[in-house]
């Protein structure tokens, strides 16, 4: 189980990936399913991902929920979010909780436009909030869980803000917002099915 996302042409990204994260000039991604008590070297697992599937220079996310079944995608004008979520080891930021890799939500944000790296921090934020919504909307009392992964990625640009007020934090927020309501709503329905 795994999902390719291959770019026209390189972006630059900023994510908590444990592959390629940080800033990076990136190719694509790729969400790359794990067992549920995976305690592996992601590091070496990953480049063997990008080996294996004739890649080279992506960001790569880990998850332990089946892909094919869970993943949600959505456009909105120049911004589309792709999503893979479960929870199985929810959190409340701040809270003391468990810490292992089970479930988790991965959000990967791509951006056809120019933005500056600030604009790609706010950008994360706006995709955070959109997402705690979305959880609390949803009657989960979680604002994450304790193995999130988020990646924004843009062409380098001059546009500075990517908050609430703005055109692309608008589409960041609906896009997150559907796609990871879809996706938990999937998620729910094959945990009820014990297929996930």
């Amino acid at each position: 189980m795994k999902f390719i996302k291959n770019f026209d042409e390189p972006m630059i990204s900023l994510s908590n990936a444990p592959h390629n994260g940080g800033i990076f000039k990136a190719n694509g991604f790729f969400f790359m399913h794990v067992h549920k008590n995976y305690n592996g070297n992601y590091k070496e697992d990953c480049l063997k991902f990008e080996r294996d599937n004739k890649i080279k220079n992506f960001v790569g996310f880990l998850t332990a929920a089946n892909i094919s079944q869970i993943l949600s995608s959505v456009k909105i004008g120049y911004v589309e979010s792709y999503v893979t979520a479960g929870i199985t080891n929810p959190a409340i930021a701040g809270d003391d909780v468990p810490r292992f890799l089970d479930r988790t939500i991965n959000i990967a944000i791509i951006i056809k436009d120019g933005l500056t790296f600030g604009a790609l921090a706010n950008a994360i934020m706006t995709a955070t909030e959109a997402k705690t919504y979305t959880l609390l909307k949803l009657g989960y009392k979680a604002t994450g869980t304790t193995s999130d992964g988020i990646g924004i990625f843009a062409y380098e640009g001059n546009k500075e803000w990517a908050g609430t007020a703005t055109d692309v934090g608008i589409k960041i927020g609906r896009a997150v917002r559907i796609s990871l309501e879809k996706s938990l709503k999937k998620w729910e329905f094959y945990k009820a099915n014990k297929r996930s």
